[in-house]
């Protein structure tokens, strides 16, 4: 009897911790919408972007959002990643797609692989999910294991169970505390009274809101409960969230996380001795099977790290900390940039500035780079190194372009950029040819795109910055024309509470910078509003400013045109059967971001809204500003020719960095 019930127990035994086993290893995937041809474009396209992916998300911080035609693939890994665990969870999520999902549009990939102590999401859809919820399809994996209610309070439990989850949703969702990119995520342990301790964690796509989020996560949660209350444990996700609790420290989560006690104990329910004698029990069953693991466990990722370290050491890419707050970023090999450049050659230069040049480059993987090579022993090429790594660790947004990574080996600084396939804007407006190609719905949509990226630096932002060099040629266009603002080296990082400054070099390109700028060295977010009304008249008559220098300008030619009731002169030619009154919209709101009086001038958010509505009334807008001429105090010295041809002068400025 006592054989039969020792082999019982051992059987029951060896299937919980199978089951346990199966519980640990987590895929959540999901295929939905229409299908699509094999070799299709869509398949092409999708499986392009899947070849990079994975050194994408590592390149941006553990979250990447791209597309390609009709294409968008997503991917994320959990917060504390580790760089070689993301690569194989983000890996083993496009597999599991492909063979899951093969032909279908639409598909998601939320997988835990706590041996690996990583989880992650991976997904593809054809139509931008960028800074958009999605809460459906949703699935869930519970635990297989149901919680013991034969000596346990159920009630007690769910009080404190749902007492932690508002407590994780207040973390998660908390601004104050997202201090990476990679916010909306939260993890919590908590200590029960008559239950061991419950580890829960919480994230959300870093691109959605912090209320958008809370709404999600909140629908997982309630999924669970509705399906599956009483197992011990279990995983809800969602396109946008993901939702996880369980009895166990799963994959090694919260070695640093909120710690919360547990909530007030209702006296009437279990006396304190029964609590203590179950709590110790449990304890003590706990601490049989899981010490020996745990100990295991850290041996194995020992070896895991060991082995990282070693791979890292003969690579050419490595995982650094800049001093830009702990943010991860790329180190690249100095050898590598020559093989991905070959060796700099002029057949693969497509950019000159007062900075340096600009190469095109094929990493090993296949991924396109845009490598810009600061020009050697130039102090002034210091500081614009120095500004960008700092500055662009730090941003992350559709229409900002994506610093990649870093090169400083000896006299060599070279910044690794997303590459952008149809060059600057300039190549395109100010082309003959070329600007047949810019109809008037992707000339505002690129107006649009240009403003939501400065209102991102302006107010969005971990930090507060001003570009002070906003032009044509220095927003970006990628291969669905969307514009991406580039050149980070002259910016300007403020203070929260701070809304203008004073410089003691005025630097940029004549004729995008305000008056007060030039004149008096003073600078705020409306010397960028500044220069992109000049960007957004120039988008109208396809003409650069300076082909405006008699008329003092292109902002006082459009409003000598606008007093005299004849701005649709201005109109580039090749928009004359595009709707004339929603151009006429667009000059009135150019013209009120160029006005003499700073204050009159609106902020991007204004802007924007502007920019969306033709019922908003709109004020009339005073005076434009012009300057053409040099500061006085300015030498010769101090100028440089920029960018197509525009008169730019103390290229670089030395900027002073601090937390917002």
């Amino acid at each position: 009897m006592k054989n039969s019930t020792a082999i019982f127990l051992t059987s029951s035994l060896l299937l919980l911790l199978l089951l346990q086993s199966l519980h640990n290893v987590k895929a959540s995937f999901i295929c939905v919408g229409s299908s699509f041809l094999t070799n299709s474009s869509y398949h092409k396209n999708r499986d392009s972007l899947f070849s990079t992916l994975s050194y994408n998300v590592i390149a941006n911080s553990g979250f990447f959002n791209t597309s390609l035609d009709n294409v968008h693939v997503l991917g994320l890994c959990r917060r504390d990643y580790e760089r070689q665990g993301c690569i194989n969870c983000v890996e083993k999520g496009i597999r599991q797609i492909k063979r899951s999902c093969s032909n279908r549009v639409d598909s998601f990939n939320w997988d835990s692989d706590e041996g690996n102590r990583v989880s992650c999401l991976v997904r593809t859809t054809n139509h931008s999910t960028y800074q958009r919820l999605e809460l459906g399809p949703g699935t869930i994996d519970p635990n297989p294991v149901s919680i013991d209610t034969s000596t346990k309070n159920m009630t007690l439990f769910r009080q404190e169970w749902e007492a932690m989850v508002n407590q994780t949703l207040e973390v998660t969702t908390n601004d104050t505390l997202a201090t990476t990119v990679l916010k909306n995520y939260g993890a919590v342990k908590a200590e029960f009274i008559e239950f061991p301790n419950v580890y829960m964690m919480m994230q959300c796509t870093p691109d959605i809101t912090s209320g958008e989020c809370k709404i999600c996560l909140e629908e997982c949660v309630t999924y669970f409960k509705e399906q599956f209350w009483g197992r011990q444990g279990g995983q809800v996700s969602r396109p946008s969230c993901i939702f996880r609790w369980d009895l166990y420290d799963f994959y090694g989560a919260f070695a640093n996380v909120t710690r919360l006690p547990a909530p007030p104990r209702p006296l009437a329910l279990i006396p304190r001795a029964q609590a203590i004698s179950v709590t110790r029990l449990k304890g003590g069953i706990i601490a049989i099977f899981v010490v020996p693991i745990v100990i295991n466990l850290l041996v194995f990722i020992g070896l895991i790290k060991a082995y990282s370290r070693m791979k890292k050491s003969n690579s050419g890419i490595n995982e650094q900390h800049s001093d830009s707050g702990g943010q991860s970023m790329l180190r690249f090999d100095f050898g590598l940039i020559l093989i991905a450049t070959n060796d700099f050659s002029s057949e693969n230069k497509i950019g000159q500035g007062g900075f340096g040049s600009v190469y095109k480059g094929i990493l090993p993987s296949r991924q396109e780079i845009a490598v810009k090579r600061l020009t050697r022993g130039s102090g002034q090429g210091d500081i614009e190194f120095r500004n960008e790594v700092l500055l662009l660790t730090r941003l992350q947004h559709r229409n900002l372009v994506k610093l990649l990574g870093f090169c400083n080996e000896g006299d060599e600084q070279i910044l690794v950029y997303e590459f952008v396939p149809n060059s600057s804007l300039d190549n395109f407006i100010f082309d003959e040819e070329k600007r047949l190609q810019l109809t008037w719905n992707m000339r505002s949509r690129i107006i649009d795109g240009v403003a939501r990226g400065l209102l991102y630096l302006h107010e969005d932002s971990q930090l507060r910055i001003i570009h002070r060099d906003l032009k044509a040629s220095n927003i970006l266009l990628d291969a669905d024309m969307n514009p991406k603002v580039s050149d980070f080296g002259m910016a300007r990082l403020f203070n929260m509470d701070q809304t203008r400054g004073v410089t003691k070099r005025v630097v940029g390109t004549l004729g995008y910078m305000a008056p007060e700028y030039i004149k008096n060295r003073r600078f705020s977010v409306k010397t960028d509003v500044y220069s992109f009304g000049v960007v957004l008249l120039e988008m109208i008559t396809g003409q650069s400013n300076k082909n405006y220098v008699e008329s003092l300008g292109l902002p006082a030619h459009a409003w000598k045109c606008w007093i005299e009731g004849e701005a649709a002169s201005v109109i580039d030619p090749f928009l004359s059967r595009s709707s004339t009154n929603e151009i006429m919209r667009f000059i009135h709101i150019g013209l009120l971001c160029v006005q003499e009086i700073v204050a009159k001038r609106p902020t991007m958010s204004l802007v924007i809204q502007w920019l969306g509505s033709d019922t908003i009334a709109i004020p009339l807008p005073t005076t434009a500003a012009f300057t053409i001429h040099l500061p006085r105090e300015t030498n010769a010295s101090d100028q440089a020719k920029g960018e197509g041809g525009a008169l730019s002068f103390n290229k670089l400025s030395i900027t002073e960095l601090s937390p917002r």
